[in-house]
Parts: C-alpha cells; sequence; structure tokens
C-alpha cells in the first residue's frame, strides 16, 4: 500500500494536484486529500513539487536483441529490467525484427515472461519480418488465442529489401488471421508494420484496407518518420483514422546528417498543424533492435542499436522545441498506445487502473517508478534489477 501526497497528476490530462492511494497494484483512489490511518502501514511518498504521469508504454523493443544484419558479430544484447524501468517504461511490447532464426518466437516468449516475474508488464507480436510468418503453435490464430502474452503479430516488414516481399494475397491472410485471433482472445489483434525505405511506402497497408473488411485501426505502422517521403505518406494515412508510429532517435542529430529522417518533435508538430487527431499517434523505442546504415545500392555500412531511453528524450523536445503542451506529448508513450494496444488498464491514471506510475521532476527528470505497485527506482536510485544485472 502506497499513498502519494501532494502530487501534480497528469493523467495524461492535467488533474491538479492530488493525493493518489495504490494497493494491489491498482490505483484505489485520487482525491484532493486521502488521510489513512498510521496503523494500516501505508508507505507514504511526498509528491510535493513533483509531476505524476502515466508509466511509460514501448510498444516497440526488440526484447532479445537484433539480428546482426553485418554478421554475427553485430547481434545486439538483450533488454533488462533496469534498463528499462529506468526510463519509465512500466509496460514493453517485445518483437523479433530481421532474424527470427538465431532468435524465435519461443525465446521471446521466455523472455516475456522473465520480465514479467521480474515486476514488469510485458506483452508481444508473434513472427518477425518473414511471411509466411513463424509462430509458436500452428497458426497466428491459435498463437494470439492461446498466448497470453501475444497481442499481436509482427513485426511484418513491408517496403524494404530485408522483407519477404509478400504478396497482397500473403499480407491480406496474415492480417485477416491477425484480426481473427483478436476477436477470439478479446485482445487487440494488432499487426505490427515494419516500414522501409522504398517508394512502396504503405501501399500494401492501404491495398488491404481498402479492398477488404480489415479495419485501418487493427495496423501499427512503425517507422513512419524513417525519411521524408515516408513521412508525409503516413500524415495522409493518420487523416483517414489510422495509427502512425514515430521512432525515437537518440542522435537524431547524427542521423539528420546522413539521410533525410525526420525528427519526431519536428512530425509532431505537423501532425498538430494539420489538425490531426492526437489520439492516433505513438512512440517507441525499437530498443535493442539493431540499426543498420545501407548505401545506396544496398551496401552495409555500419551498425548502431536503439535505446529505450528515446521515449523521454522526444517528449522532451516535443516540449522544449515545439511548445507542445506535456498533456498531448505524453499521450504517445502512455494513453495511445494503451488504446491502440487493447491494453485496457494501462496508460491512464484513473481509478481501478493498474498501478504504473512515474514520479517527475517539474524538468521531467525521473525520480520514482512505480510498476503494478511495486518501486523500481526511488530519487532517481534502482531498486530492483533483473537476474544477474549488474
Amino acid at each position: 500500500m502506497k499513498l502519494i501526497k501532494n502530487v501534480e497528476v497528469y493523467a495524461p490530462e492535467k488533474l491538479g494536484v492530488k493525493d493518489v492511494y495504490l494497493a494491489g497494484g491498482q490505483i484505489c483512489k485520487i482525491a484532493d486529500e486521502i488521510n489513512l490511518p498510521e496503523e494500516l502501514g501505508v508507505e507514504v511518498i511526498d509528491g510535493t513539487g513533483k509531476i505524476l504521469l502515466p508509466g511509460f508504454i514501448d510498444s516497440h523493443v526488440h526484447v532479445l536483441g537484433g539480428g546482426g544484419e553485418g554478421g554475427f558479430g553485430n547481434r545486439t544484447p538483450e533488454a533488462t529490467l533496469s534498463g528499462l524501468t529506468r526510463y519509465g517504461i512500466t509496460t514493453v511490447v517485445g518483437c523479433l525484427g530481421t532474424d527470427g532464426i538465431g532468435r524465435d518466437v519461443n525465446a521471446l516468449v521466455a523472455k516475456l515472461k522473465g520480465l514479467k516475474e521480474q515486476g514488469l508488464s510485458a506483452y508481444g507480436y508473434t513472427g518477425s519480418y518473414q511471411i509466411p510468418v513463424h509462430t509458436l503453435t500452428d497458426s497466428i490464430v491459435k498463437d494470439i488465442m492461446m498466448i497470453d502474452e501475444f497481442i499481436g503479430c509482427g513485426e511484418i516488414a513491408i517496403s524494404d529489401h530485408r522483407s519477404s516481399q509478400p504478396t497482397f494475397a500473403e499480407f491480406a491472410r496474415v492480417c485477416a488471421d491477425t484480426r481473427l485471433g483478436g476477436v477470439l482472445s478479446g485482445k487487440a489483434g494488432i499487426i505490427n508494420i515494419h516500414l522501409g525505405d522504398s517508394p512502396r511506402c504503405m501501399d500494401l497497408i492501404e491495398e488491404v484496407v481498402e479492398k477488404t473488411e480489415i479495419p485501418i485501426t487493427q495496423f501499427m505502422p512503425t517507422h513512419v518518420n524513417r525519411n521524408a517521403m515516408l513521412f508525409e505518406k503516413s500524415l495522409e494515412y493518420a487523416k483517414k483514422g489510422g495509427y502512425i508510429d514515430f521512432t525515437g532517435n537518440e542522435d537524431i542529430d547524427y542521423w539528420e546528417t546522413v539521410c533525410d529522417e525526420v525528427r519526431v518533435s519536428t512530425g509532431v508538430k505537423r501532425l498538430i498543424d494539420e489538425g490531426i487527431s492526437t489520439d492516433l499517434f505513438t512512440f517507441s523505442s525499437d530498443g535493442q533492435g539493431s540499426l543498420p546504415l545501407y548505401s545506396a545500392d544496398g551496401v552495409f555500412l555500419g551498425m548502431g542499436m536503439g535505446q529505450s531511453s528515446c521515449l523521454l528524450k522526444e517528449v522532451k523536445e516535443c516540449i522544449e522545441r515545439e511548445n507542445i503542451p506535456l498533456e498531448i506529448a505524453i499521450k504517445a508513450i502512455t494513453c495511445n498506445p494503451a488504446r491502440a494496444l487493447g491494453l485496457k488498464k494501462k496508460g491512464v491514471i484513473a481509478e481501478g487502473n493498474d498501478a504504473d506510475l512515474c514520479m517527475m521532476t517539474k524538468d521531467l527528470e525521473i525520480d520514482t517508478v512505480i510498476a503494478m505497485g511495486q518501486t523500481m527506482i526511488q530519487g532517481g536510485e534502482i531498486l530492483v534489477k533483473g537476474a544477474f544485472e549488474a
């Protein structure tokens, strides 16, 4: 049991200074003042002068690490518990990418279960870049129905030289099976789509939406800011009601010099200026994923790695560079991904929701992180580490 006193709450909408009572891993009460008997032994946390936000959701993390696109020596390391919570992340969605062989869905489920045992909320997508999809059971539908952690399928690659170059029929069947799995299990059944640099952009997604009964909200296209052409297409897509996912970048100042990646804060400002709903954009980190750089003729030039730390950095840039209000910027890593992914008790500070919270200083430095009611970070210090973390 915990009682956070006198904290400014962004739910993400601004609620003002409140007391927030947590018990049993849930938010039990939010009020102007809550007083409880001392004999209950409730831990009291002083939130005076601080901001309380929902715990962050990173909806695209290569929790097993990424495959080595420059050879086996470039395989990236796995995600760790404190490597996520130290950046305010209380819910992670794991995926496989280019390499669905050296890193497979069996290992992915095991990793997600491990993170859950350590206190994080952990979900995932069945499959990887390739179609036919490599599943844990004998079908996408069964994976989503019977594996608690799986909420959809992905990251399926299109418009990319590393994809399996699926036909419309192949892609549509994967989308249909993923939606059906979601319908039958009461999950989102989301199709997480990796978008590459090809001028084909989002053509396959738009064709499925146009020619089938699968709704546009069933898709989560990611990396929409990887180049200017794709970003412009994504704005038109969002105007039709589709979600778009920006990939954060810790070193955008460098990447802007070698490619035309769109800075996240610039992209969000465009989205707002275009009158697109602020319910339709999300940020994810591509954490632990390999970030290969190729020449125009497809020659591998070098490798970087996605970092979950970029989510909070991108929120800060939205506020500082583009004067976007905190309550709008923070939606990208709280209520918006929760809604898109069908995580009904996540992303919003509300009574009855999971006790996933980040308490920040006024300049948005992390002070305390609580995941399912357990304090992971306090006073900026890591309290809970995963097995074998130093």
